[in-house]
């Protein structure tokens, strides 16, 4: 895996996590749908990325498309309810991220998943996660974005304006409210050079 360097100049000496308060930059997306948006919540996110790469037991998935199975374009880990992530640091942003977000519906957030996007081929399509309670709740889905930075796009599901971020870096995105509902995200393949990209999702029990 390529190697990330971190900033000469950046004297932290563990990955650790910026402030919430106030730092948190909300987008509406109408019909109750938000977004939260923070780059580089996460300070020297390249030792997390470094750590978590060598650390997570990655899996290679399998689906049936077009009546073959054919593997999923990407490696894939997950932590269930009740179960330590591969880094304390992903335990601890979870937990604060579900205390800022305290009384907002579907805060609860119970469980961590992990992508690894490991160039520009891997991807994933256009999905909402409605598996669960986020099919007819509003619910939170926050996403840390470890690595290179690669495109992450949104877009309604009843057609309009898309949107775009590129993510890594220790950026937070945070989808709120409808959003599973009423838009669609997705990281889409790309033909730049690109390194390896890893996406940390924390989500309520139930929900995918």
């Amino acid at each position: 895996m390529a190697s990330l360097q971190g900033s000469l100049f950046d004297r932290a000496p563990v990955p650790r996590l910026r402030s919430l308060d106030g730092a948190l930059h909300r987008i509406p997306l109408g019909e109750g749908a938000w977004i939260d948006h923070l780059p580089e919540w996460v300070e020297r996110a390249d030792l997390l990325f470094e750590a978590l790469v060598d650390a997570v037991p990655w899996r290679c998935d399998r689906r049936v498309m077009y009546d073959r199975p054919v593997e999923v374009p990407r490696l894939l880990s997950s932590y269930g309810v009740g179960v330590a992530a591969p880094h304390p640091l992903l335990d601890d942003a979870r937990a604060r991220l579900s205390a800022h977000y305290s009384g907002t519906p579907g805060a609860d957030l119970a469980t961590t998943g992990l992508c690894l996007y490991r160039d520009g081929s891997d991807s994933v399509a256009w999905h909402g996660d409605t598996i669960g309670r986020g099919a007819t709740e509003d619910t939170l889905v926050a996403i840390v974005s470890l690595g290179w930075r690669r495109r992450l796009a949104l877009r309604p599901r009843q057609g309009g304006r898309s949107l775009r971020f590129e993510v890594g870096g220790g950026d937070l995105l945070v989808m709120g409210g409808t959003c599973q509902r009423t838009w669609q995200h997705a990281v889409p393949k790309t033909t730049r050079s690109v390194g390896p990209r890893l996406s940390v999702q924390f989500r309520p029990a139930g929900v995918r």
